[in-house]
């Protein structure tokens, strides 16, 4: 079966999901900074508004399996792309906290809806020989998306009101993807498991450009006899091997949030600002690098996959992210910078409270507002009496950090140009790890290991608990980084990367040029606990094409 022109169309038109979703996911790194000025965010604030996202995909993953097992993948991708539009509508016409609370909710929805139905249905319409490739196709776009964030962030960070503009621009393309999936064919597994044959037949000779599909057909058949059956708590119960195989599905996606990079994403512009990168437009220039890197390190794990393997990128992906992490942790140590004061700002409507003269709070960045309130207070110094010039000093004082803002101190507080690079370095390897390792690798593992029947509601369930520890860390980030600083933080997910690295090593099956019925049938007769997966790869290819002229001979008598 070849991997015709129409079937890269369709899984490309999927994976513009992955765009929006990247794209969303790494727009809060810059418009947070905007937001934060004019609504005058605290730390926490700006906590919730992150996470708001994630309590909304935390939502759509624990009742998403049910909508794309029964009414198919092809349908929750074109209403996560509608809700997406829907969302982002809220959040354009007020400037308010709750409605960026209830307009993140909508777009959380979305985006976890459509990353579980984008894998399983590109997974399900791909030739087992490019399914590497077509999947992670999926993750080079939210790769993508994220670039287009963070350029976005940069080319808004000077105009007024900009975080808008940043919020409107996925509208036209999520719009059009919902229309141009309409004409896209469903998931053959599914309407085979919908009984629906002749139709599924079909649309596997126009996906494959043959005029004869029935080989295929029967093997899809032959599979999902059997796995149709499947209910949902039969994935916590030994049949079939269900328990071993989510336990291994839960723990990667443990391992994709534990190792930190979430929380780089959506907080990139803030840790950079945190070790020299001054301004807003230095900071979300600097994380277009993150970007870029993502981008770059994305595309050779794509169109390698199929010939070096998921397991292979996993391993490499792990180690290099421990060794940059340690780098990072230790480069930290050095800078002495008040994380906590990058984050906080005094509301505006304070400052009036606490100025002689009024002044106009903009969008601008944070080092010209507090360049203003210095301004104003060395201003009320020159007629005030010596004890109202003292307390004004200790307002000063107070805004920033409970550190004085003196000229020495402020020199003190300047990080060295070889740290601010090394610590950007560092990060940069880093990305680039997850990028070919946890990042794309882990969802393709996801879409194969478990049986068609049932493979929505696994990836729901499997997404739930990506997205209920990403909502834990991003909550918390800040809070815990303030409590024991960026390099301790670093440290901690060293050894959540080398734990994975060793979680890989003994439990990932290495699935490259098997067929997804091939591979359930290998995972059924597999005991995770009592035998690793290590040798699953040699015995694979002599073993599973006997059981399946088997069972193709058991289906036509």
């Amino acid at each position: 079966s070849g991997c015709g022109t129409f079937t890269f169309l369709s899984s490309a038109i999927a994976a513009v999901s992955g765009l929006l979703m990247g794209y969303e996911l790494g727009l809060i790194s810059g418009a947070l900074l905007q937001m934060s000025s004019i609504l005058g965010l605290s730390c926490k604030e700006q906590e919730v508004i992150v996470s708001s996202l994630l309590f909304g995909a935390l939502f759509a993953s624990l009742t998403g399996g049910f909508l794309i097992d029964r009414f198919g993948r092809r349908l929750a991708i074109i209403i996560a792309s509608s809700l997406l539009v829907v969302g982002s509508l809220i959040l354009l016409p007020y400037e308010s906290y709750e409605i960026l609370i209830v307009g993140r909710i909508a777009i959380g929805i979305s985006i976890s809806l459509s990353s579980i139905a984008t894998c399983v249905y590109i997974a399900e319409i791909a030739p087992q020989h490019r399914r590497g490739l077509l999947v992670s196709l999926n993750e080079l776009m939210i790769v993508i998306g994220i670039l287009f964030a963070y350029i976005s962030n940069y080319a808004f960070a000077s105009i007024s009101h900009g975080w808008k503009y940043m919020f409107g621009l996925v509208i036209p393309l999520g719009a059009l993807q919902a229309m141009a999936m309409y004409f896209l064919p469903p998931s053959p597994r599914f309407l085979v498991m919908k009984n629906n044959d002749e139709a599924a037949r079909k649309v596997l000779e126009r996906l494959r450009e043959t005029s004869d599909a029935t080989k295929e057909l029967t093997v899809i058949k032959s599979s999902l006899k059997d796995e149709h059956q499947y209910s949902f708590l039969d994935l916590f119960r030994s049949k079939n091997n269900m328990r071993a195989r989510m336990l291994v599905g839960l723990t990667l996606v443990f391992f994709v949030q534990t190792t930190g990079q979430p929380n780089i994403l959506f907080y990139a512009s803030t840790v950079l600002k945190s070790v020299g990168f001054q301004s807003n437009e230095a900071a979300s220039l600097a994380s277009t690098g993150v970007g870029v890197v993502k981008v770059v390190s994305t595309v050779p794990a794509t169109f390698f996959v199929d010939q070096v393997g998921s397991k292979i990128f996993l391993c490499i992906g792990s180690s290099v992210m421990a060794i940059s992490l340690v780098t990072m942790g230790l480069v930290n140590r050095n800078i002495h910078v008040n994380f906590t004061k990058v984050c906080r700002s005094q509301p505006p409507e304070d400052f009036f409270l606490q100025r002689p003269g009024n002044f106009t709070v903009t969008n601008g960045s944070l080092k010209d507002l507090f360049t203003i309130m210095a301004s104003t207070e060395r201003l009320s110094f020159d007629v005030q009496s010596p004890h109202v010039a003292r307390t004004g000093e200790l307002n000063r004082t107070a805004l920033a950090g409970g550190k004085s803002t003196t000229g020495s101190h402020m020199e003190s507080e300047e990080v060295p140009v070889v740290l601010k690079w090394l610590s950007l370095a560092s990060l940069l390897v880093y990305v680039a790890a997850f990028s070919i390792g946890l990042g794309p690798m882990s969802w393709l593992v996801l879409s194969e290991i478990f049986p068609g029947g049932i493979r929505g509601r696994a990836m729901a369930l499997t997404s739930s608990m990506n997205w209920g520890i990403n909502l834990l860390i991003s909550l918390t980030f800040l809070t815990v980084t303030e409590l024991i600083g960026l390099s301790w933080v670093c440290f901690i997910y060293t050894i959540m990367s080398l734990a994975s690295l060793a979680f890989v090593i003994m439990f990932i099956p290495e699935t490259k040029g098997c067929s997804l019925e091939q591979i359930s049938m290998e995972l059924a007769k597999q005991k995770y606990v009592r035998t690793p997966l290590c040798g699953v790869s040699q015995r694979r290819e002599k073993l599973v094409p006997v059981e399946l002229a088997k069972r193709e001979k058991e289906q036509l008598y």
